[in-house]
């Protein structure tokens, strides 16, 4: 018996070295897969179902959302993909972004699960308002990518009237996700000289400015819903950063809201594109 295993052994090592076939082990099965995150990894599957989990929030949660075809969706992507490799914005891991679109005659944003190894999905949208021209002190929403991160302190709206009596951040609470300070055009000089604004994305006044959401209005920020508000800040969608460290960072997890659902997929940037420029 001992011996017909040795004479077994010395076969099999002779024709692994005959064919020069190395002796491997079995194949990993598909629930060893991961994927890389900021939060650390996640399979396939879990990709599947949060897509899906964040797609059926969206529809209950903004309810004013846009929707699009698979034409459109690709038009989408195709331009996230142009302004990121042209900004050097690296996609090493899968992870969420809020695209914007510039364009006048557009003016609407989407969340797209971008990552390095299959193709991007739009999960959905709303309008928005970007940089209006043609008005002293009015700014051109720079296009670019622009990261959100953990080296800049967002803040809320304290739901205060300006002497205008509108509401500017939108209602007491509403978050202001801050990209710092970046290089945008004077939209009023017909030179389009440049000057650095503080770049955010925040909601705005509820009775007076966010029915004209959907066209330019701005002094160079991103204006959202309410309700777009709301779900970015519930579900986390930009806060890869604020999420790894606020559990050290006092500052940071005040921001955060107490009874937010983060996704594992969040991301940490904002892509601002101009389908008017892309199409000429």
């Amino acid at each position: 018996m001992h011996i017909g295993a040795f004479v077994c052994l010395g076969v099999l090592l002779a024709m692994a070295a005959c064919t020069n076939t190395a002796l491997v082990p079995p194949p990993v099965g598909p629930h060893a897969v991961t994927v890389a995150t900021a939060a650390g990894s996640i399979t396939p599957a879990e990709i599947v179902r949060e897509v899906a989990h964040l797609r059926d929030a969206l529809a209950r949660e903004v309810p004013q959302r846009t929707t699009d075809t698979p034409d459109q969706e690709r038009a989408w992507i195709s331009r996230a993909k142009a302004v990121a490799a042209a900004s050097g914005f690296v996609i090493s891991r899968v992870q969420l972004v809020v695209v914007v679109d510039r364009n006048p005659a557009v003016q609407e944003l989407r969340i797209i699960l971008v990552r390095p190894d299959k193709e991007w999905q739009v999960i959905g949208g709303s309008k928005v308002s970007t940089g209006q021209a043609g008005r002293r002190g009015y700014f051109i929403t720079p296009v670019g990518v622009f990261l959100h991160t953990d080296g800049i302190l967002d803040f809320r709206a304290l739901g205060t009237f300006n002497e205008n009596h509108i509401r500017g951040l939108g209602l007491k609470g509403m978050r202001v996700w801050d990209f710092g300070w970046q290089t945008a055009e004077r939209g009023w000089r017909a030179d389009r000289d440049e000057a650095d604004i503080r770049l955010q994305m925040h909601a705005t006044d509820p009775d007076y400015l966010e029915q004209r959401l959907g066209r330019p209005a701005s002094e160079g920020c991103v204006r959202v819903p309410a309700t777009m508000n709301r779900f970015l800040d519930r579900h986390g969608v930009l806060d890869a950063d604020y999420e790894r460290d606020a559990p050290n960072d006092p500052r940071l997890a005040s921001v955060l809201l107490p009874d937010r659902e983060p996704t594992p997929l969040a991301g940490d940037a904002m892509i601002v594109v101009d389908s008017a420029q892309s199409a000429q």
